[in-house]
């Protein structure tokens, strides 16, 4: 009878975590962090290495990608005659030499390269007058020139 009213009740401290039977779960974990994996020492200790590695092997290619960008950012920045950027140079030094923009991208910059280029000569001037309106642009020179001639002949009374 006493054991069943001990059970009802039960440690009164129990459920409250303040101590007792707490005890049971602690010895119930290993201390061993290999043995908690399921794996031997060595086993243990040469998954932690291929981590470790692999770890290492990422960081390396996200910042060779990093760099790359840094790369393609100073051809743009050259190309647009923008300021250089500190940040970059100091990411493309950081991944060594051997950083290379990916051709597809080097195409693109060189195909908007020559598109510019065909612009901004003489040729590419001429193109753009024939797709514009004569009649329009012959208007807008006699109406400036008409402007003209009202404003100097408002100034000067020899005309």
């Amino acid at each position: 009878m006493a054991f069943l009213i001990k059970s009802m009740i039960g440690n009164p401290l129990s459920g409250i975590g303040l101590g007792g039977g707490g005890d049971k779960e602690e010895e119930a974990t290993p201390s061993d962090p290999a043995k908690a994996a399921g794996m031997t020492r060595e086993e243990y200790e040469e998954y932690q290495k291929q981590l470790v590695e692999e770890k290492m092997e990422r960081d390396a290619d996200f910042l060779h990608k990093k760099a790359e960008r840094a790369t393609l950012r100073v051809c743009l920045r050259d190309k647009y005659r923008l300021p250089k950027s500190e940040q970059d140079e100091n990411m493309i030094e950081m991944a060594g030499d051997d950083v290379d923009v990916p051709e597809e991208l080097l195409k693109m910059v060189d195909e908007d390269a020559t598109e510019e280029e065909g612009k901004d000569s003489i040729l590419g001037q001429m193109q753009n007058l024939q797709n514009m309106d004569m009649d329009q642009l012959k208007e807008k020179a006699s109406a400036t020139v008409t402007e003209l001639k009202t404003k100097a002949e408002e100034k000067c009374s020899v005309m």
